[in-house]
């Protein structure tokens, strides 16, 4: 130990100071040199504390000095460098909403279910487990190191305080008993006992919860449904079906009707037999399908009535669960039937011609066989707003892309106009638009073609197909467009065209937020109009429009509109802060006015003539 001296203002003070070895190079010395440096912490805080009741004035700067450089050494010593390399250790970690472990799950899922189906079977069944017991071995202790293996991923799942409530919980101590070995007591009892593996049937949990992850992500959830309330009344059956032989092996076979026949008889005698016609007697005793025949023992009457209080649950379970499926499965079915429904009354409340009502079928019909009944922003209005519009970039941005004017827009306008598409199905033969209609939105083609045609409906100048648009310079209202904002041709759709529309207002109502974007789509739609020849320059370059002016204006009030209720937010912020601080003083006198008191009791009794605080001059 060294003994070192710091000059402060008052005196010298004496200060004890320790020589550490330096472990960071030796990792065998790492646990000796942390406790080391914990005790070396502790003299350093005795020190501090010491020289705080020593000196008044604490707040000397040779001392603040001193307790900041050893801070600084204390903080580049071995200790806290362990500690901190130790928290930057990367920890493995398995995402529980990842693929990885939606895929662990399934391997964890196969040992459960065998031990499900297999354990029953192969105790009732005393073939079953001595032809095969090289091969159950071999899948036993497959299916034990795959459920050692889901403890590690289970505590891999999560940080550590999660990690920490998993070992906690009622759920660890079921996985902990279902890898108890209770096969070393196949030593003693012999090996044609695997009902000792009945604790692994503890894992069931995990089977259930790959069964609803799947049931989330499969394209056909009632179906799935469907398979997984079939696979649980199999093994139901199952189970019925090895205690039925059980029963019967314990009786005797063949003792009466109701058991399983002597197995004397060779073809009784057969493992498949034996199985096949517990599961027929099983399935029929569940179902209440079939007729038996009927219990002699009391144990087996006792064992019929519970198979058929089982049976009618099953029963009852089958009908309501595949009953509820089925409504879910036409459920959009019927609500799009009961919409045509009305239709077809309002038309013939209305006496509409026999040609439009079989247009109008048809038209529900295309609707349905291609499955674009379904309203979008219906299905996607439960989802939050960024999400939804990830799903609208991902299906409509590709297409807004390809219209000429949009093509440099900044993706923040893009995602804007993307969350205001609106999908349109249009029958064949019918209009779009016509020349001289006003021009109030712009269409994108998704499927189908369209042709533009003349005055006579018949005469087809062009044919429109998949990805192109048109209507795009009549919502810009470009000023010194001789067209203004009217159509200028007639279009017909061919056959059923899936087409997206854009209207004008949606479109103004995006562009007040991009003030910069509106201004450089009017100068695109200018350049189209004048290589089309459809630009009075002169127009287009007098003074302002008051509509412009208008626009403006509406801005304006908008972006007042805005600061208004920023404004009111940050005073109510205001107001909530100081109230906060206010409270913080408060909190503060009290804790102070004591040691104030004090402070000035102490001087009191140090110098008597010393006046009270707030007393007169005359007292």
């Amino acid at each position: 130990m060294k003994v070192g001296v710091i000059e402060t203002h008052h005196s010298h003070t004496i200060v004890p100071s320790v020589v550490v070895q330096d472990t960071s190079e030796d990792p065998g010395l790492m646990d000796k040199g942390e406790n080391r440096y914990v005790k070396f912490t502790i003299l350093k805080l005795n020190f501090i504390k010491d020289h705080l009741s020593y000196n008044k004035n604490f707040w000397s700067a040779s001392f603040l000095k001193y307790c900041y450089m050893h801070f600084k050494s204390l903080m580049k010593s071995p200790f806290f460098s362990c500690l901190s390399l130790r928290k930057k250790k990367d920890i493995f970690i398995i995402d529980p909403a990842g693929n990885m472990y939606y895929n662990w799950l399934f391997c964890i899922t196969m040992p459960v279910m065998y031990n499900w189906t297999m354990i029953i079977a192969r105790a009732c069944f005393d073939e079953l487990q001595h032809y095969y017991l090289a091969v159950w071995f071999i899948i036993d202790y497959i299916s034990d190191a795959i459920y050692v293996a889901d403890m590690f991923v289970r505590t891999r799942t999560e940080e550590q305080k999660l990690r920490e409530k998993y070992k906690t919980s009622f759920q660890f101590k079921l996985d902990f008993l279902s890898i108890i070995p209770t096969d070393l007591l196949y030593f003693k009892l012999g090996l044609n006992y695997p009902e000792l593996r009945i604790n692994r049937l503890l894992r069931v949990a995990r089977m259930f919860e790959f069964f609803q992850r799947t049931e989330t992500r499969t394209n056909y959830p009632n179906i799935f449904r469907i398979s997984n309330l079939v696979m649980y009344i199999v093994i139901i059956i199952h189970w019925n079906a090895c205690v039925y032989y059980s029963i019967s092996k314990a009786i005797g076979f063949g003792a009466d009707t109701w058991v399983y026949p002597n197995t004397s008889d060779p073809e009784f005698a057969r493992l498949t037999r034996k199985y096949v016609y517990s599961l027929y007697w099983s399935t029929l005793t569940l179902t209440t399908i079939g007729e038996t025949p009927p219990p002699v023992r009391d144990s087996e009457y006792f064992f019929v009535v519970v198979d058929f209080l089982v049976g009618v649950l099953i029963f009852a379970t089958i009908v309501g669960n595949v009953g509820s499926m089925i409504s879910n499965m036409n459920a959009a079915r019927a609500e799009f039937q009961a919409r045509i429904d009305a239709i077809k009354q309002y038309m013939h409340f209305r006496n509409v011609s026999k040609d439009m009502e079989k247009r109008v079928i048809k038209w529900f019909d295309y609707l349905w066989t291609n499955k674009k009944a379904v309203d979008e922003r219906e299905v996607l209005k439960y989802l939050p707003d960024k999400l939804r519009a990830e799903i609208a970039i991902n299906v409509h941005l590709d297409t807004l892309k390809k219209v000429r004017i949009f093509a440099d827009c900044e993706a923040g306008l893009l995602v804007e106009l993307v969350l205001k598409l609106q999908p349109q199905v249009y029958s064949p033969g019918d209009y779009i638009c016509k020349k001289g209609d006003i021009g109030r939105e712009m269409y994108i083609i998704k499927e189908g073609k369209l042709a533009v045609v003349a005055d006579d409906g018949i005469t087809q100048f062009v044919v429109l197909s998949d990805g192109s648009y048109f209507g795009e310079i009549s919502i810009l209202n470009i000023k010194g467009s001789k067209a203004g904002n009217r159509r200028t041709a007639n279009i017909r759709s061919i056959g059923y065209s899936d087409l997206f529309c854009l209207s004008k207002d949606d479109l103004m109502e995006a562009l007040t937020e991009y003030p910069d974007a509106k201004a450089m789509l009017e100068e695109k739609g200018k350049q189209i109009l004048m290589k089309d020849g459809l630009l009075d320059i002169e127009v287009a370059n007098l003074g302002s429009d008051p509509k412009d002016l208008e626009e403006k204006v509406t801005y304006m009030e908008g972006a007042m509109n805005r600061l208004q209720t920023k404004f009111a937010r940050l005073l109510a912020e205001y107001e909530a802060a100081q109230q906060k601080l206010k409270k913080r003083l408060t909190q503060i006198e009290k804790i102070l006015k004591p040691v104030i008191e004090q402070e000035f009791a102490d001087l009191e009794e140090a110098d008597p003539s010393t006046d009270k605080p707030g007393a007169s001059k005359a007292e």
